[in-house]
């Protein structure tokens, strides 16, 4: 059975909480990716970014539904996720579109549960760490790269 090791990416294109959303755009365009894990001083994984974070800024705004009963307001939705929508469409650095506490695996990790976390999570982009440090990436194709062969 392949591992992580065995289909990850080693070159791995990063980027920092800093970094503007403009210039993350053009990195995964460039590069043909769909996400990129994000890198705190210390070269620790922090978060991963993808295109649905990117596309997220250009949605509608969804405005939680509302019940009005004796001059009381009543949320049927949970307010603060439009607060964290609207954060993330008013987001200019990756740290303010980011998703946090990405799941990860080691090296070791099996194909068949790398494929079974991106397809339960719908994760799109898995770091592997070895000790804490980041020593690879997989992706969707790198999945899919596996039926080829």
């Amino acid at each position: 059975m392949l591992k992580a090791k065995d289909i990850m990416t080693t070159d791995i294109i990063s980027v920092r909480g800093t970094t503007p959303v403009s210039e993350l755009a053009k990195l995964l365009t460039s590069n043909n990716i769909s996400g990129a894990p994000v890198l705190n001083d210390d070269d620790k994984v922090i978060a991963v970014v993808t295109e649905s974070d990117l596309i997220d800024q250009s949605k509608k705004l969804h405005i939680p539904t509302v019940v009005t009963i004796l001059d009381s307001v009543f949320y049927l939705e949970n307010p603060d996720k439009m607060e964290a929508e609207m954060k993330k469409i008013a987001g200019s650095k990756v740290s303010e579109i980011c998703s946090g506490s990405p799941k990860t695996v080691s090296s070791d990790t099996q194909l068949d549960e790398i494929a079974t976390i991106m397809a339960e999570e719908n994760i799109h982009t898995l770091p592997v760490l070895e000790e804490g440090k980041l020593v690879g990436i997989i992706g969707k194709k790198d999945i899919i790269k596996t039926l080829i062969n």
